[in-house]
């Protein structure tokens, strides 16, 4: 098992990184190509873990690829297994995604309940009931979604009762196929959604509402799709944990290869932080402060801030000069990242869903275990200011969703060092 090594900053970070594709985009993508009638070719896909195994579990259910360079050249019309079992499911929650589109496909399979990080319950109802919706028979049987179709799944009114990004995704894949018109309330409307239904709609299938609460799908009436090459958008998040890695260390760096408008809700936190940024097309540079500002910070779904930003602000609130406080709207065990920065020497309390953060901290190198994926680049911004070696264990958190994250903080001043255990 490998582990990161990080010594203290001899200088602020500095210079430019280039943001990789996004694997929240990249996933729900990879499985609308079980619905393809050709093979795809895909560009700017992360090679980090969870991409790897996901692939893997196509490859299982008979499609072929192959990974160079970040291009995906994938074929799924050779797809003849509808069982997509628990040895790779268990890995990763996002593995639900291959439930709609395989049941629109092939009017049957059977999908083995997911795992993945434990930052707290994020059940798969909400599919479930929307694909009940749409006709299908649905039983739980050992452990495995089992879900029929015979006729194929119809059209129908979908209100998710809550905002689900991967409900929202299986659904419209789900309806790509279906017999009839969909209607998708209340949907989820993160950047990754939105690319997906204009993949979706590239490769021949008529959607409207793209982009807002309301989807409205026309099935294909079981006719499998066209697609077009297509590039996976710049992973918003891992351009904000740069961002924050910048800040904390109060340097100036250079994002390129990102998307500005996917990430306002950050900017505006880290302008209300004293951080001057400036962005142009593809851009986004982060400037030095003469004094980090507390900040107070509420996650809720796009376009507010996202959960996924939230370990990694409250890492660079211990350097802030006040009380900052973080409330966790989406998740409700995700502050487990909050007593391995009390290691570091933060001052940090916890009263449920809420963290208070009083600053600035010096901080001192320790012994640290990563939780989950974003906790864990929490840490490493963290233990860059502080003082000494901090040694950062269960590393495969972040190699799930960071491309060569090590050499991209090497390239910009880091002293980083992957170690084996």
């Amino acid at each position: 098992m490998n582990y990161f090594k990080i010594n203290t900053l001899n200088q602020p970070l500095s210079g430019a990184v280039t943001i990789s594709g996004a694997k929240n985009a990249a996933l729900p993508l990879i499985a609308s190509t079980i619905l393809s009638a050709n093979l795809i070719h895909i560009n700017n896909v992360p090679e980090v873990a969870d991409i790897k195994t996901f692939l893997v579990l196509l490859k299982n259910l008979g499609a072929s690829y192959t990974l160079k360079n970040n291009q995906l050249s994938i074929n799924s019309q050779t797809i003849n297994s509808t069982k997509a079992t628990y040895d790779i499911v268990k890995t990763m929650r996002a593995s639900i995604l291959v439930l709609g589109p395989l049941l629109a496909r092939f009017k049957y399979c059977e999908v083995s309940l997911p795992g993945g990080c434990a930052i707290g319950a994020r059940p798969v109802d909400l599919h479930l009931k929307a694909l009940e919706k749409m006709g299908a028979q649905i039983e739980i049987k050992n452990g495995y979604i089992e879900a029929k179709a015979p006729n194929g799944l119809q059209g129908a009114h979908i209100n998710f009762e809550k905002v689900t990004v991967t409900g929202t995704e299986n659904i419209l894949m789900a309806a790509s196929l279906a017999h009839g018109v969909s209607v998708i309330d209340n949907a989820a409307i993160e950047p990754e959604v939105t690319q997906l239904a204009l993949v979706l709609q590239d490769a021949g299938c008529n959607i409207k509402g793209i982009g807002t609460k309301q989807l409205i799908v026309q099935g294909s009436q079981g006719k499998q799709l066209n697609f077009k090459p297509f590039s996976i958008i710049p992973d918003r998040i891992e351009a904000g944990t740069f961002l924050c890695a910048a800040a904390i260390s109060n340097a100036e760096l250079k994002l390129e290869k990102v998307e500005p408008l996917h990430i306002q809700a950050v900017l505006s936190k880290l302008h209300e932080m004293n951080f001057k940024t400036t962005s142009t097309k593809d851009t986004v540079t982060i400037y030095p402060t003469d004094k980090i500002k507390p900040v107070n910070i509420t996650t809720r779904e796009y376009p507010y801030f996202p959960t996924d930003m939230q370990a990694q602000f409250l890492a660079l609130a211990t350097q802030a000069d006040g009380t900052s406080v973080i409330e966790e709207k989406l998740f409700e065990n995700r502050f487990m990242h909050v007593s391995e920065l009390l290691r570091l020497g933060a001052n940090i309390t916890l009263d449920g869903r809420t963290a208070t953060i009083k600053g600035p901290s010096k901080l001192n190198g320790a012994d640290l275990m990563a939780t989950d994926l974003r906790a864990s680049s929490a840490l490493v911004i963290a233990a860059f200011v502080a003082k000494g070696v901090s040694n950062i264990h269960r590393i495969y958190h972040l190699d799930r969703g960071y491309e060569n994250i090590e050499e991209k903080f090497k390239k910009i001043g880091g002293t980083i060092t992957r170690l084996e255990e």
